[in-house]
């Protein structure tokens, strides 16, 4: 039986993940986690068909023993924040870029078949031209985009100097069930659930104009599994986001409308290394891996507030 390992498979993208390997039933999955941002309860219904490692990707000797052997690697582990990455630097490049080549390292002498990295859209920064295509040259903005960048480059040079088989992709701005509100690395679409369901404002920062790439997290999960079993991608990133574009305010107006509410959002000051505008031009990823989104805003965000509603 093939063995799938996934590092920070109690996330909130990785428990998902780790769900549809399961439903795949072709192999046995595995998680690396250190629950500094993922939960145990992610990963609740089906605690007992996963054998979950509580180590961190810091520690290459504990993570090496796991990774050997296995077909393929996921590798989301992650200090996901933009704003932490800016006041406290120091562990997001410890996590983002020494854990990462660790994860590489172990992927590589264990002879994993293939590794996937989840990369992230904010190695763009802000761009003239949207959608932003893969060939755009990068420009980060903050200590986690370029971490991240670094990451994809050295997928890029484990799968050409060691052989390994690591394939990028870039996500965008993931929402859905199980994302979570009181973490301080949330989404917006987390907070922004909360207080529609407290029937009370959210702070947006700055005018809510800002635009994002809101993709739900099943569709990024399938996009996952498919970059994982399409030939050809060592060393190479894709997109990893629906092509559409919202604003925050835009956000807000449709769950208020799903609610019949009127909740004036608040305002606040804008956050260092927040880029203003982000859309994926997904032409790559629907030519060479089968991307297909299957969820659209409304049909997303419709079922992400109603997991909230039950789990709350």
């Amino acid at each position: 039986m093939k063995k799938y390992v996934v590092t920070g498979g109690a996330g909130f993208i990785g428990s998902a993940l780790v769900r549809a390997l399961l439903a795949r039933k072709d192999g046995a999955v595995e998680v690396i986690d250190n629950l500094l941002t993922g939960k145990k309860s992610n990963l609740a219904e089906v605690a007992s068909r996963v054998v979950l490692h509580e180590i961190d990707i810091r520690d290459y000797t504990a993570i090496a023993g796991v990774i050997a052997g296995a077909d393929t690697v996921f590798h989301l582990a992650a200090i996901p924040s933009v704003p932490r990455s800016i006041t406290d630097p120091v562990p997001s490049h410890e996590v983002n870029i020494d854990g990462t080549f660790n994860v590489l390292r172990a992927s590589a002498e264990g002879k994993a078949r293939k590794l996937v990295y989840a990369a992230s859209s904010a190695a763009y920064g802000d761009t003239d031209v949207l959608p932003k295509v893969e060939t755009m040259p990068p420009n980060p903005k903050s200590p986690y985009a370029a971490q991240k960048l670094l990451g994809e480059y050295y997928c890029g040079v484990f799968s050409s100097c060691f052989g390994l088989d690591a394939t990028s992709l870039r996500f965008f701005n993931v929402y859905g069930p199980r994302q979570d509100p009181d973490s301080p690395y949330s989404g917006v679409l987390s907070l922004f659930m909360r207080c529609l369901l407290e029937r009370r404002p959210p702070t947006i920062h700055g005018d809510g104009e800002q635009t994002r790439d809101f993709t739900y997290v099943e569709d990024v999960v399938s996009l996952v599994i498919q970059a994982s079993r399409a030939p050809g991608t060592a060393g190479k990133v894709y997109n990893a986001g629906n092509g559409g574009r919202y604003s925050l305010n835009r956000i807000w107006s449709i769950l208020q409308g799903f609610e019949g509410v009127n909740i004036p959002p608040l305002y606040g000051p804008s956050r260092a290394g927040d880029v203003r505008d982000s859309q994926a031009d997904t032409t790559t990823a629907v030519r060479e891996l089968g991307h297909a989104p299957a969820f659209t805003i409304e049909d997303g965000l419709r079922r992400t507030l109603e997991w909230y509603r039950a789990a709350n």
